[in-house]
Parts: structure tokens; sequence; C-alpha cells
């Protein structure tokens, strides 16, 4: 994988400034990591919108089928999905114009995040928000 979509200066200002983070496979199972990212972020101030295909309410958010039905601008779509279906969300992200994609760590998918980045997009592929913020302490 390029450096490029594991850019620090990325990574630490998404972290940092970005404030509405899309969960793409956000549900209400608490057994799934997603569940648990968005948590971490929610309890750091982040605002996260659950979106699902049975677009549940969870962590207290109304959940969304797609993100096309997501009524406010996104700063970050975080995917969570297997690789091969990675490239619908970021094309979706791409669509809505969220500022950026986050792809999970595992979920690796370069045509979509070279699309991303060629619509103007910050790009982080293959890694996981709650690592990346502990490894960044003092934000």
């Amino acid at each position: 994988m390029e450096k490029r979509f594991a850019d620090d200066d990325v990574i630490k200002r998404l972290l940092h400034e970005a404030q509405t983070w899309a969960f793409v496979g956000l549900s209400d199972n608490p057994e799934r990591t997603v569940y648990d990212q968005a948590r971490l972020l929610q309890a750091r101030g982040k605002r996260i919108i659950p979106v699902h295909p049975a677009a549940e309410t969870v962590l207290g958010e109304t959940g969304y089928s797609s993100l096309a039905e997501v009524p406010e601008k996104v700063d970050v779509v975080a995917v969570y999905r297997r690789s091969e279906l990675a490239g619908q969300a970021v094309d979706e992200a791409i669509a809505i114009g969220a500022g950026a994609v986050w792809l999970s760590l595992g979920v690796i998918d370069e045509a979509a995040a070279q699309r991303a980045s060629d619509a103007g997009l910050d790009v982080v592929m293959d890694r996981c928000p709650g690592v990346e913020w502990a490894l960044r302490r003092g934000l």
C-alpha cells in the first residue's frame, strides 16, 4: 500500500478537525469493531452517523440505509465493509461530497482510494481510528 493512503498529517488532521463521521456498516451490534470505533469517536466529541441497510438507531443516533440519505454534510466516511464492497461506499462518499474516506484496518481497495483521491477527498486506508488516536495522545 502506498504511504499516501496512510499519511500521518492527514490522519492527525482528520482525527483532530473532522467533526461528522458517517460509519458505513455500523449496526447496533456491540460485538462488531465498527461499533467500538464509533463509540470511541463519539466519546471524543465527534458526531457519528450510522449507515447500514437496516437503518437502525445506534448509539443514540438515527441510522440511514445509504450515504445518499444522510441529510447533513459528512466530513469523513469511515468504511467498515469487506474490501470487495468498499468501492461502492467510496463512490457514494464521492457523490455526496464528503471531505474524506477512511477505510478501516484490513479494508484495502487501491482503485477506490485512487478514485477518492482524484476527486479531491483525503484518503486513509488500512488504518484503525482508535489505534491512530492512541498513537497521538494529545489530540
